[in-house]
């Protein structure tokens, strides 16, 4: 019999799990619930341009869906996505020539899910994954999540060094390869045709899957369209492509899709079981809707023509913004630039000065695996218009004097 004099013992609740105590949150995150001020100009975030979002059309969309079969869209919906949304995708994705039937996607919550579906499906911890570096912290999160061990690919000023990625895939033995080869997250650069090949050849030649993940691909306002890496000889059958709607319509939405051969797509299917069932049922509908009745290539002319300006608007101005001496690129579309200062500066030390004077950017150092370029920053030019812009790179310029 228990003692009630006697003062309770409790134990310790058990540890969290190790993958959830060693993987870090996101500074992207972190430094956007910083600056929430509206007085601050951010070229943090990876924000679409909210005033840009066709708002009525995707509003008569969800009016639609809703009151011509509300019994339809807000009920339990398959797995694999609603089959209106799914055909819509494969056409479009068939049209940018990689030819794909709707029995191809699996619909997921955000691209972002698409990779944790991957992750789920194809990693053991332990295994190896090969990413540039630098690299969406996202994926990072995630490869690390799964227990993954993640090696960089050296990259120069036009992304992946496909005789480095060789080397590596020889001595690493990955289980796969995950990179954004169009206006890349964080370095706005695209892969060129011919290393994009090489690619396909080095992964058909050395057995590894490829993640290729393009959510910004649609966001080109110069230049030429590179085809994606899964059309180009070897890569067929060992290529995934993620594609989103956060970037050409709206990320609120959460949709993105994944098209993968069948064997890993089923296997993706039942992780998303597991996960959520299945993506939300409405959103899919509407979605479908408003590319049945709207004009999604005009409303992306309209969002390309106001991006090219916002990035002519900032790269124009960073001559006189940055120190002698710092370097920076001109992507043809996208959402952000790569900036590196003099060798001495730590973008990471003087983000706190530019806080102060209510402008803030992303440091690259997260964004490495391997040795990082400390000076290095990342800027988007899509959130803000020219003379916010203009105003942003005023005040940058007074902190990194001041600092």
């Amino acid at each position: 019999m228990l003692d009630a004099t006697l003062a309770p013992v409790t134990a310790p609740t058990p540890a969290l799990a190790a993958r959830a105590a060693q993987t870090a949150g996101s500074p992207v995150r972190e430094i956007l619930a910083l600056t929430a001020r509206p007085e601050v100009i951010s070229f943090a975030g990876g924000l679409p341009a909210a005033e840009l979002f066709d708002a009525p059309g995707i509003a008569a969309a969800y009016q639609h869906v809703l009151t011509a079969d509300p019994r339809r869209s807000l009920q339990y919906s398959p797995t694999e996505g609603d089959p209106a949304l799914r055909a819509a995708v494969a056409a479009r994705v068939s049209a940018r020539g990689l030819v794909t039937g709707p029995d191809d996607l699996l619909v997921t919550t955000g691209s972002q899910q698409a990779l944790s579906l991957l992750a789920t499906a194809l990693l053991e911890p332990g295994d190896v994954v090969l990413v540039e570096d630098p690299c969406y912290l996202a994926a990072l999160q995630i490869f690390s999540f799964a227990g993954a061990r993640v090696v960089p690919v050296p990259t120069d000023g036009a992304g992946l060094l496909p005789d480095a990625l060789d080397e590596i895939v020889a001595r690493e033995r990955p289980k796969l390869l995950y990179l954004v080869p169009t206006f890349q997250n964080p370095t706005g650069r695209t892969l060129p045709a011919d290393r994009r090949a090489e690619v396909a050849r080095v992964a058909a030649r050395r057995g590894l899957w490829i993640v290729e993940d393009d959510p910004y691909g649609e966001l080109r306002f110069a230049g030429e369209t590179v085809p994606w890496v899964a059309t180009y000889p070897g890569a067929e059958d060992r290529t995934v492509l993620l594609g989103s709607f956060s970037k050409i319509m709206a990320p609120g939405m959460r949709l993105g899709w994944l098209r993968a051969p069948a064997a890993l797509r089923r296997a993706c299917v039942i992780a998303k079981q597991a996960a959520d069932l299945h993506t939300s049922t409405v959103d899919q509908a509407a979605a479908a809707r408003y590319l049945e009745v709207a004009d999604l290539e005009a409303h992306l002319n309209l969002v390309r023509g106001a991006y090219r300006e916002r990035r002519d608007a900032l790269v124009d101005g960073l001559a006189a913004t940055l120190p002698e001496g710092s370097r920076w690129n001109r992507p043809d579309g996208g959402m952000f630039v790569w900036a590196a200062l003099p060798p001495g500066y730590d973008a990471a030390a003087l983000l706190p000065e530019a806080v102060r004077h209510d402008v803030a950017y992303v440091p690259g150092a997260p964004f490495f695996i391997g040795p990082a370029d400390r000076g290095a920053l990342r800027l988007s030019f899509v959130t803000h218009a020219p003379a916010e812009i203009a105003e942003g790179l005023r005040r940058l310029g007074g902190a990194l004097q001041a600092g």
